[in-house]
């Protein structure tokens, strides 16, 4: 007997950080010691990770409140200074390469739609050796910030994907109100910046506690 089964979505756009690469941890001791440097009030671990998937400028406006908003390019700098020399202690959760890998194999789209800016993007792409792997990614700096729907739109648009064939994967309730907002299916992981309990409201198709877990989903329903 054939084992074959259509396939339900022909693009599957992944968030980046805490979904496909896990850096969810370094992220807010970056914005922690940036909020430092600038002798601001530093927010708690659960306020940073947050704002964690929106463009760096709205998310650092989010996690540190306080500052006077003419200083935030100088936050973004010092966030820019702290990740950018601790990056290369990052990578892709176990897994998430052979899990990439195999959608490509069974003819799927990949794409991502990430709050990074581009040159975060591609020196990630580059570190983790994944170039010709993705056919089409956002970022926060080149488009509107999640949850507006414009990243999965100009993905879609780009590749010729209608809604009902695309698929968001994300770790935070950002992700998912930019499916929604998009008229796109989401999948949430729950190891990432935001805590499960959140994402009922959005109704995503299947909550992965493990990248092993989305692996398995992602063969039996995409």
């Amino acid at each position: 007997m054939s084992d074959f089964r259509p396939r339900q979505f022909d693009l599957v756009v992944f968030d980046w950080d805490g979904t496909l690469y896990d850096s969810t941890a370094l992220i807010v001791k970056c914005i922690q010691a940036a909020a430092a440097d600038l002798g601001t009030e530093v927010p708690g671990d659960t306020q940073a990770a947050y704002v964690i998937g929106m463009g760096l400028q709205e998310a650092l406006q989010h996690a540190v409140p306080g500052l006077p908003r003419e200083r935030y390019p100088e936050l973004g700098q010092r966030y820019r200074h702290h990740y950018f020399a601790r990056q290369h202690e990052l990578s892709l959760f176990d897994g998430a390469l052979e899990m990439l890998h195999a959608l490509k194999a069974r003819q799927h789209w990949l794409g991502v739609a990430t709050g990074k800016s581009r040159r975060g993007l591609d020196e990630a792409l580059r570190t983790v050796q994944l170039h010709g792997l993705f056919d089409a990614t956002r970022t926060a700096d080149e488009t509107a910030s999640k949850p507006h729907p414009r990243m999965l739109q100009e993905l879609m648009a780009e590749l010729g994907v209608a809604p009902a064939r695309t698929l968001m994967i994300g770790d935070t309730t950002h992700d998912l109100q930019l499916a929604a907002n998009a008229g796109t299916a989401s999948v949430a992981v729950s190891f990432g910046a935001h805590e499960p309990e959140a994402f009922e409201a959005f109704a995503p198709r299947f909550v992965a506690h493990s990248t092993a877990e989305l692996d398995g989903w992602l063969r039996a329903h995409a």
